[in-house]
């Protein structure tokens, strides 16, 4: 007490000091949290940029869409071929064709993309195009803001078709046209060496099967058992290799068959892949998304601001207030210290 009348600071006008500092620092502590809100709010505002909510849920549908024309379009290599099938990578390829038929080979394929502001309407229209019997459906996939829809038509409905998605003013309207003449003589080449060899196979089995018939008689006959085992081990050992071989060779077979009539049923059709996105310029749900998530931001600001002002400053007292207890033993230390020392000295 007699230390704070020596500064003539009193006791009193400490502790007025100190709750008009803590006061002070709790004050500063929420002005500064709610400018934060305010401010984050307004960068938000000005930084973001918004875009319809269909996109978000329509990007997944277009990417099986996507696949399905990437496979589709001219010039591209991933087509099921004997390139990819023998060696698992498809390579460069450059749309070179033999001969002056490729022309009789050739599809179209249609990529269209259509925003609506009506999206039960334009895909209703879409979806009326399976009652005809040249048109016919593949896939489809709809959803509260998109539809997506992949389908084959005949040429000679083709006009009608193309005719009204054009109605429905489609944003892009991509057409492809190309041959497919090169992957029609690869199966077609690669089918005629598997059923060579196939037939090579056969042979080598049915020549196998007699010369060991005429080795197990000999061997039955000079009544040689050891020679006879072997020769019925080897016999079994070939012929279940040759067997395996020709399994292999006729799966190949098939996969191929199956895979040359589905491009020889492109020759017939004309595909579209199409798909529907809707545009709203007042979305709702977009709002009030957007005002459920500035809500959330300033409930999490203000309950940072209050664990600021109220358990953060109640921890940095607790670790002020031994500081501060410190600092008076230091204080008391020095003055008798001090003291000591000028007794000293002046002795």
């Amino acid at each position: 007490m007699k230390f704070f009348k020596k500064g003539k600071i009193t006791f009193l006008d400490s502790i007025k000091f100190g709750g008009s500092a803590i006061v002070v620092l709790i004050l500063v502590v929420l002005i500064f949290a709610l400018g934060k809100v305010a401010f984050q709010g307004i960068s938000t505002g000005l930084g973001r940029t918004v875009f319809p909510s269909s996109m978000s849920s329509s990007n997944s549908k277009m990417f099986g869409y996507a696949e399905d024309a990437v496979y589709s379009s001219p010039g591209v290599a991933t087509e099921l071929s004997v390139r990819n099938i023998a060696d698992g990578i498809a390579p460069p390829y450059n749309g070179g064709t033999t001969g002056s038929t490729a022309e009789d080979f050739e599809v179209t394929d249609y990529n269209a993309t259509i925003e609506t502001h009506n999206l039960k309407k334009t895909c209703g229209t879409l979806v009326a195009l399976k009652s005809a019997k040249e048109v016919i459906f593949e896939n489809s996939s709809e959803g509260t803001s998109n539809c997506s829809y992949t389908f084959k038509v005949k040429h000679i409905k083709v006009e009608e078709v193309l005719a009204t998605i054009e109605k429905l003013d489609p944003r892009e309207l991509n057409e492809n046209t190309y041959t497919i003449q090169r992957q029609i003589d690869d199966f077609t080449s690669e089918m005629e060496i598997l059923q060579k060899k196939r037939a090579s196979i056969d042979a080598t089995l049915d020549s196998a099967l007699k010369a060991y018939e005429d080795i197990t008689k000999l061997a039955t006959k000079t009544q040689n058992a050891e020679a006879l085992a072997k020769i019925i081990d080897s016999k079994i050992q070939i012929i279940d290799r040759l067997t395996n071989e020709r399994i292999s060779i006729n799966e190949q077979l098939d996969r191929l068959a199956r895979t040359k009539v589905d491009q020889l049923d492109r020759l017939e059709y004309t595909r579209f892949y199409v798909s529907v996105y809707e545009r709203r310029y007042i979305d709702g749900q977009q709002i009030a998304d957007s005002w459920k998530q500035e809500i959330r931001n300033l409930v999490e600001e203000v309950n940072s601001a209050i664990q600021f002002a109220t358990v953060r400053l109640l921890t940095f007292l607790l670790w002020l207030l031994p500081s501060i207890l410190y600092l008076f033993v230091l204080v008391f230390l020095a003055k008798y210290v001090w003291k000591a020392i000028r007794k000293v000295w002046f002795n």
